[in-house]
C-alpha cells in the first residue's frame, strides 16, 4: 500500500481538499492522544487537548513551512494547549475550593478516575507508574514520555520543547532517577 506523504496531504488540504487533513488526522489522532495522556494523566483532558490542537493545526495549517515533520509541528501545538489546559485546571480547582468554602457543599468530580470502578479496570502497575510520572516535573515527565512512550529522537524533543539536545538528555536522565525511586517508595507502600 502506497502511503501518501504528509505534505501530499498538506497541500491538497491547502488546495481545498479538506478531506486531505481527516487523513492526517486519522494518521495521528492515537499517537498524539496517547502522549497526551501520559502527560495530562486523564484521558478527558487528553482528548480535548488533541481535540483543540487539531483545529488549531487546520486553521494554521498554512503556517507549516515543512521545516521539521508534521507530527512534531502538530505535537507543540498540542504541548502549548495541554499547558494552558493544565493552567486553566489550576485555577478551576480554586474555584472550587472557594466554591466549597461559600457554600459548604463538596463539589462533584466529573472526572471518571475518580470513581472507584475505574480504579478496579487499571492494573496496579499501570496506576502506580501513572502516580509516580505525574509525581515528576512538566520538564522532566515531558521529557520522557515523548523519549519512552512516544519514541522520539532526542533531537526531536529538543525541538519540540525548545531547549539544546543536552538538556533534554539531562532531563530524561533524572527523570528515570526519579522516576526509578518514586516507583521504589510507592512498591514499598503497597507491599505494607
Amino acid at each position: 500500500m502506497n502511503q501518501i506523504s504528509d505534505q501530499s496531504l498538506i497541500d491538497n488540504c491547502l488546495a481545498g481538499r479538506r478531506e486531505a487533513f481527516g487523513q492526517l488526522v486519522e494518521r495521528y489522532q492515537n499517537r498524539l492522544f496517547h502522549s497526551l495522556v501520559h502527560l495530562l494523566g486523564s484521558t478527558e483532558d487528553a482528548q480535548d487537548a488533541a481535540q483543540d490542537a487539531f483545529v488549531q493545526a487546520f486553521e494554521k495549517l498554512g503556517s507549516f513551512r515543512g521545516q521539521s515533520q508534521f507530527y512534531s509541528w502538530l505535537f507543540r501545538i498540542a504541548f502549548n494547549t495541554a499547558v494552558t489546559h493544565k493552567r486553566k485546571t489550576r485555577r478551576m480547582s480554586v474555584s472550587l475550593e472557594a466554591r466549597k468554602d461559600a457554600t459548604g457543599v463538596e463539589p462533584s468530580d466529573a472526572n471518571p478516575s475518580t470513581e472507584p470502578s475505574y480504579a478496579l479496570g487499571v492494573s496496579d502497575r499501570q496506576r502506580l507508574v501513572q502516580q509516580a510520572l505525574s509525581e515528576l516535573s512538566d520538564e522532566f515527565r515531558t521529557a520522557l514520555v515523548l523519549k519512552e512512550m512516544d519514541g522520539m529522537s532526542y533531537e526531536e524533543i529538543a525541538e519540540l520543547v525548545e531547549v539544546p539536545v543536552g538538556t533534554v538528555r539531562s532531563r530524561i536522565h533524572r527523570a528515570r532517577i526519579e522516576l526509578r525511586d518514586k516507583l521504589s517508595i510507592l512498591l514499598k507502600s503497597e507491599v505494607l
